[in-house]
């Protein structure tokens, strides 16, 4: 199985040796984007509509708890530093992955309340995916449905940016495929049966029917990648974060959804 680089860094200045294996897609112009929501069923949209009948409501309201629940050595709690998350929490996850300064890298949300646990609230850490992250997350980002995605204009991103459309357009696995060549050239197909959609991260942490249960972007694109064949990038990695980036930057001013359901 074939996979990019290991070092998002490394592998910018690699693309011209990359170019037999990129896919030449074009990008999907503003007036075209349309949410993942758009290709779905109307009772799936209606269903994701009503907070009641919405799935992953119960992620939000298990991360509400969460937010109030104080761990670790501080004896905090989210609300101790934080306040209310309908206030201090409003527009954050629109405005993520963002650039940690401490180390000089990009950071997603779940990298910051894992960080933001372990050094404040002095907590045993929560592994990626797991349901008590993935609620936090949820909690956090649903506090800014309705909002347009923000992505931080630091140029200091601009690097892992670039490196996540690299990736993003970069044939990879036993199938030589990459995501630009269904997210960009055949979003309006369909593939065994299911819709192809253009990829913009609106409703993440989302719900999905398949998985009966809700889940991260960074789980959604593990998914593509064993769907090609190819070796997905560990949890939390830098191809992720860099195709994090891009894949915000690609939805730019489209509203947040937290949490979308999809099939």
């Amino acid at each position: 199985m074939r996979r990019p680089a290991a070092s998002v860094i490394a592998f910018a200045p690699l693309a011209l040796a990359l170019l037999a294996g990129v896919a030449r897609a074009g990008d999907i112009a503003p007036g075209d984007r349309r949410s993942g929501r758009d290709f779905m069923a109307p009772e799936t949209q209606a269903m994701q509509a009503d907070d009641t009948s919405n799935p992953g409501m119960l992620w939000v309201l298990r991360g509400a708890g969460l937010w109030e629940q104080e761990a670790g050595a501080s004896g905090q709690s989210c609300t101790s530093c934080h306040g209310a998350a309908e206030a201090s929490m409003r527009g954050v996850a629109a405005r993520y992955p963002a650039l940690d300064t401490a180390t000089g890298a990009p950071i997603d949300l779940t990298g910051r309340i894992s960080q933001c646990r372990a050094e404040r609230q002095r907590a045993p850490a929560l592994a990626r995916e797991s349901d008590d992250l993935v609620a936090l997350a949820t909690f956090v980002a649903h506090q800014s449905r309705g909002l347009p995605i923000a992505p931080p204009q630091d140029p200091r991103l601009d690097p892992y940016r670039t490196a996540g459309r690299q990736l993003f357009t970069a044939r990879m696995g036993q199938l030589d495929l990459s995501c630009a060549n269904c997210h960009d050239d055949n979003w309006n197909g369909r593939l065994a049966g299911s819709a192809v959609t253009q990829a913009h991260p609106t409703g993440y942490p989302l719900y999905r029917l398949e998985w009966q249960g809700i889940g991260s972007l960074q789980r959604r694109m593990r998914n593509c990648m064993v769907g090609v064949r190819a070796e997905p990038f560990a949890a939390g990695s830098e191809e992720f974060l860099a195709l994090e980036l891009y894949l915000m930057q690609r939805a730019a001013g489209m509203a947040m959804e937290t949490p979308g359901i999809r099939p």
